[in-house]
C-alpha cells in the first residue's frame, strides 16, 4: 500500500485534481444516467426499443463529438475545452430538472453525450501530456478506478434521492459539476499549468488530422473491436435495467445494487488485477476480458436469483477491468506525437457501440426476450476478439515488431 501511495504522489498535481474531478463527475453520472431508461419507462408510453433508440442517438452524437473535442483540444488547449464542457454539463442537468417533455429530454440527452465525449478523451489526453509513458498504464488504471468510485456511490445515492423526487438526482448532479469546474479552474491557476499542445512545433491542421484517422487502418480495426465491446457494455447498462424491472420483484433495486457492485469490484480489484495483467500484452488482456464478458452474458441469461445475477456482474466487471485500460494503452502506443487528443477523440467513435447496444438490445428484448438478448451479446463480445487481433497483426507489420511488443 505504501508503494501504491508513493506511486500516486509521483503524478503531476493536475492529475490529482483530474482524478478527484472524475470521481465527482462519475457520482453525478452514476446517480442519474443509468436510471434515465427507467425514468422514461415510468413517465412515458415508450417501449424498450424506443427508449433504447432515444438513449442510443445521444451516444451517436457523442461519438462524433469525441473526435471534435479531442481535435479541438489539440488546437485551443485542454483547459478551455474542459472548463467549457463542465459548465455545459451543469446547464444540461439543470435542464433535466426543469422539463419532463420527451422531445426536450431527447435534445438534452444528445447534449449530455456530447459533453461526455468532450470530457473523457480530453481529460485522458491532458493526463497523458503530463505523465511519462512508463507510468501511463497505471495512471489509466487509477483513472478507471476513480470513475468507478463515483459509479459505486452514484447509483445508490440516486436511488435514495429519487425517493424524494425523480428530478433531485439531476439537480444534485448539476451542483457537483459546478463545484468541480471551480476546483479545476483554481488548480490550473494555482499550479500555473500551461497547455502542452499549444506549442507551435506541435501544431497540426484539421486536414492532417482527418487524413491520419482515415488512413490509419490499425486504429480502424481497434475502434471496430472496441465498438463491439462497448455495445455489450451499453446493452448491460440500459436494457438490463428494463429486463430486471419487468421480470423481477424489486428489479429496479436489484439493478442499482448491480451497478454499485460493478463499481465496487473495480475499486477492490483494479490495482491488483492490472498489476497481474502487466505480465501480458494488452491484446491478451483484451481477449481474456472479452471471454469473461461472454461468460457473464450467459450468466445474465440464465440467472433466476439475485445471487447468480451478482456473480454474473462480478465476472462482467473483471472483464471490463482487463479490457478498458488495455484499450487506452493500445491507442496511446499507436499515437503520433502531437496528436494525442485527436487519436483519443477518434477512439471515442467506439461510442457507436453505446448506440448499437441499447437499440439492438431493446429490439431483442421486446421481440425475443432476455435470454436471446443476453446470448446474442455474448457472441458479440467474442466477435470483438477478431478485430483487435487483426489490428495487432497490422501494427506488427507496420512496426516490424513481435507480438510481445504490443
Amino acid at each position: 500500500m505504501g508503494k501504491l501511495r508513493e506511486f500516486y504522489k509521483s503524478f503531476h498535481p493536475i492529475v490529482h485534481t483530474l482524478l478527484l474531478g472524475i470521481i465527482l463527475v462519475s457520482v453525478s453520472r452514476g446517480m442519474s444516467i443509468p436510471f434515465l431508461a427507467i425514468y422514461l419507462a415510468k413517465t412515458t408510453d415508450l417501449d424498450p426499443a424506443q427508449i433504447g433508440l432515444i438513449i442510443g442517438v445521444g451516444a451517436i452524437a457523442g461519438t462524433f463529438g469525441g473526435f471534435i473535442g479531442g481535435t479541438l483540444s489539440d488546437f485551443i488547449g485542454r483547459k478551455k475545452v474542459l472548463i467549457g464542457t463542465l459548465y455545459v454539463f451543469a446547464l444540461v442537468f439543470f435542464g433535466f430538472v426543469l422539463t419532463t417533455n420527451v422531445l426536450l429530454i431527447f435534445v438534452l440527452n444528445i447534449l449530455l453525450n456530447l459533453c461526455i465525449s468532450f470530457f473523457d478523451p480530453v481529460s485522458k489526453a491532458l493526463m497523458g501530456d503530463v505523465t511519462p509513458p512508463e507510468k501511463r498504464l497505471r495512471l489509466f488504471s487509477f483513472r478507471y478506478t476513480s470513475v468507478n468510485i463515483g459509479f459505486a456511490i452514484g447509483p445508490l445515492l440516486g436511488t435514495v434521492l429519487s425517493t424524494i423526487d425523480d428530478r433531485v438526482p439531476f439537480f444534485v448532479g448539476a451542483i457537483l459539476y459546478l463545484l468541480y469546474v471551480l476546483i479545476l479552474q483554481f488548480s490550473f491557476k494555482y499550479f500555473a499549468y500551461e497547455d502542452i499542445q499549444t506549442k507551435a512545433e506541435e501544431k497540426i491542421t484539421i486536414r492532417s488530422a482527418v487524413h491520419v484517422i482515415r488512413h490509419d487502418k490499425v486504429l480502424g480495426f481497434f475502434i471496430l473491436g472496441s465498438i463491439l465491446t462497448m455495445a455489450v457494455m451499453g446493452e448491460m447498462s440500459v436494457t438490463l435495467s428494463q429486463y430486471l424491472k419487468n421480470s423481477f420483484i424489486d428489479g429496479v433495486r436489484l439493478f442499482a445494487i448491480l451497478m454499485s457492485i460493478n463499481s465496487v469490484v473495480v475499486i477492490l480489484f483494479q490495482y491488483s488485477l492490472t498489476k497481474w495483467a502487466e505480465r501480458f500484452t494488452p491484446l491478451i488482456n483484451i481477449v481474456m476480458g472479452s471471454i469473461l464478458l461472454a461468460i457473464s452474458e450467459a450468466g445474465f441469461a440464465y440467472s433466476g436469483s439475485w445471487t447468480f445475477f451478482i456473480i454474473s456482474m462480478i465476472v462482467f466487471t473483471l472483464g471490463e477491468i482487463l479490457i478498458v485500460p488495455s484499450e487506452y494503452i493500445i491507442v496511446d502506443r499507436i499515437t503520433p506525437e502531437g496528436m494525442r487528443g485527436t487519436y483519443y477523440g477518434a477512439h471515442t467513435f467506439n461510442g457507436f457501440g453505446n448506440f448499437i447496444g441499447p437499440w439492438f438490445g431493446g429490439i431483442l428484448l421486446a421481440e425475443y426476450g432476455g435470454i436471446a438478448m443476453f446470448n446474442t451479446f455474448g457472441l458479440i463480445a467474442l466477435m470483438s476478439i477478431f478485430f483487435f487481433w487483426r489490428g495487432q497483426k497490422m501494427y506488427e507489420v507496420r512496426r516490424g515488431n513481435s507480438v510481445t511488443s504490443m
